[in-house]
């Protein structure tokens, strides 16, 4: 099975921004920052200037986006969020995402960090066990109070003060800023905890929907998840089919093609390296199973990206 290293995934580079901003005057974090004023590993932003419609697409580093207007959907993996005023999103490296519809007020901030641009702080290795918003099997979006989104705002104006500065540790101060940021995040999601109790059934569909989505690439059968699951296959799919209307093997395929579509809009792969790298018997294979799903063909998508 081909291995999720080798897909193309966006990094921190000078290059990133054009990928997901427009040009605007904006005076905030990154944008318009001067050279001499960036560090490495991390960016900041405002949503103005931000492309509305993006991905699907994979990153090597983490996000955390904060929502103080406006609503804009999110894909991550297989879940789907209308995200709201006064929420917290948060995406995984190597992670599929997506965004749509973002309403014309739509405001509010996002930061990109590499996985080591904590390290003094936080080994990266334990990122998934100390912030369980960074963890497949957690909640990656979260709905805030009024007290705990004003803390975290008051943490990203700190960090925008930073960047703008040539004060002495500032890198420290920020990832100090970040940490906090986190920290608030994560006590919100603790404190939350309690009210998110769900049935059997509807926990099993997310733990399903989770485990594609990190593990799709090398495993492709409903019964390798119901194993993981300790289910049998017929009762996974019967949970999957009543709860979403789609079957299991809708979700697997879902993903195959959202990655499809990553390495189409991202590379210079022809067909018949895509399809091989997904690990398809042939080409024709591989135009059958993106047209059913999609409805075109993968030189038509490619095309219109």
């Amino acid at each position: 099975m081909p291995s999720s290293n080798s897909l193309p995934t966006h990094h921190l580079d000078p290059f990133h921004k054009e990928r997901h901003r427009t040009s605007t005057n904006a005076i905030f974090g990154y944008n318009n920052l001067p050279v001499q004023h960036q560090i490495q590993g991390f960016e900041l932003y405002s949503s103005e200037g931000m492309i509305p419609d993006y991905g699907p697409a994979k990153s090597t580093f983490y996000r955390v986006g904060i929502t103080l207007k406006g609503t804009i959907h999110m894909q991550l993996g297989l879940e789907h969020f209308d995200i709201a005023p006064l929420s917290l999103t948060f995406s995984i490296p190597g992670q599929v995402h997506s965004k749509s519809n973002a309403s014309p007020d739509i405001f509010g901030y996002y930061i990109l960090f590499s996985p080591t641009f904590l390290e003094g702080l936080l080994n990266h290795l334990n990122m998934s066990a100390e912030f369980p918003f960074y963890d497949y099997c957690g909640s990656q979006l979260l709905q805030c109070n009024e007290q705990e989104i004003n803390e975290i705002v008051s943490f990203i104006e700190k960090i925008d003060g930073e960047l703008q500065s040539d004060n002495t540790g500032k890198v420290t101060a920020i990832k100090m800023y970040l940490y906090l940021l986190l920290l608030t995040a994560k006590r919100s999601y603790e404190r939350q905890l309690p009210l998110n109790n769900v049935s059997p059934t509807t926990h099993m569909v997310t733990q399903f929907h989770k485990l594609v989505s990190q593990h799709f690439l090398q495993f492709r059968q409903v019964s390798d998840y119901a194993r993981m699951l300790n289910v049998t296959p017929n009762h996974l799919n019967r949970v999957v089919k009543n709860t979403t209307n789609r079957t299991a093997s809708d979700a697997i395929q879902e993903m195959l093609v959202q990655e499809a579509k990553v390495l189409l809009q991202n590379t210079a792969l022809s067909i018949s390296e895509i399809s091989y790298q997904l690990d398809f018997s042939e080409p024709a294979a591989f135009n059958h199973f993106f047209r059913k799903l999609t409805g075109g063909t993968p030189l038509g998508y490619r095309s219109m990206s």
